[in-house]
């Protein structure tokens, strides 16, 4: 895949791209908070060559740094866009892992009638009515509790909380290892972005799904309260998800060959 930059206000965004055909849908994959675009190793890995490919280090994360972080919700879904549109992408698939999801249903929010589809991998609905006050009041105030955290016991306690097979837990201590030299950057960076989803989410706006979706989560999913939220996403909105056994957070990196299958699935629905 071809690695290329974009220039904001804020600082340059890397991202990566694989075109093999204008007209064929584009998967645009997007890690969640904290991990980088080697989330979708395996999936990139098997998707090359069968369809259009996209994958970014969201700003302020891993290569798309240094990076102000004087930015929201929606800003991030609006690089999202100029970048798409730059790429000549004209027929995106958004594929968002956790907060990866919250800046897809953003994207549908400001940008609707864009999108061709949308999967969510243990992320959450952000309509206001899914959450409480104090889990708000919660979400603005991780921070310190990050910065609290001996890093070392963070990185081998994340890794394990949030992945549940070898892999999938090598994977994240990898990405994590990235920030090592700079352990207080890593506890801003979650920080902010949790502070930023809970600014986005107290915005109140409709943040709804038009195109075609789906929703995947790992049965044993223990952040936060992902789980829950998906069970009810899908009981009021009615759409289709899949639970899958023995993974966590990062379900893609647990099982990426189920999850392949269903990416595949979904697609070849949308060509039918």
């Amino acid at each position: 895949m071809k690695e290329k930059k974009y220039e904001t206000r804020c600082g340059s965004i890397t991202y990566w791209i694989d075109s093999i055909d204008e007209q064929a849908y584009t998967l645009v994959f997007l890690p969640g908070l904290t991990a980088d675009h080697r989330l979708f190793d395996k999936q990139l890995e098997y998707f090359q060559g069968k369809w259009n490919l996209f994958v970014w280090d969201a700003p302020a994360h891993a290569k798309s740094r240094p990076f102000s972080f004087d930015f929201t919700l929606k800003d991030k879904a609006t690089w999202l866009k100029e970048i798409l549109d730059r790429e000549k992408i004209r027929k995106p698939i958004i594929i968002g892992q956790s907060m990866g999801g919250y800046v897809g249903q953003a994207f549908e929010e400001y940008f609707p009638h864009t999108l061709c589809g949308f999967i969510s991998i243990d992320s959450a609905p952000i309509q206001r009515h899914y959450m409480s006050n104090m889990e708000l009041w919660f979400l603005e105030r991780t921070e310190p509790m990050y910065r609290m955290y001996p890093w070392k016991a963070l990185v081998r306690d994340a890794a394990k909380g949030l992945a549940t097979t070898p892999y999938g837990q090598r994977n994240m201590r990898e990405i994590m290892l990235e920030y090592s030299s700079d352990p207080k950057y890593y506890a801003h960076l979650a920080g902010q972005g949790f502070f930023m989803l809970a600014q986005a989410i107290k915005e109140d706006l409709k943040y709804e799904i038009t195109c075609p979706a789906l929703l995947i989560c790992g049965e044993k999913d223990h952040a936060g309260f992902t789980a829950k939220y998906n069970r009810r996403w899908h009981e009021q909105t009615g759409l289709e998800i899949h639970w899958i056994k023995d993974a966590g957070h990062n379900a893609n990196a647990d099982k990426p060959e189920e999850i392949n299958a269903i990416i595949e699935s979904f697609l070849h629905t949308l060509e039918n």
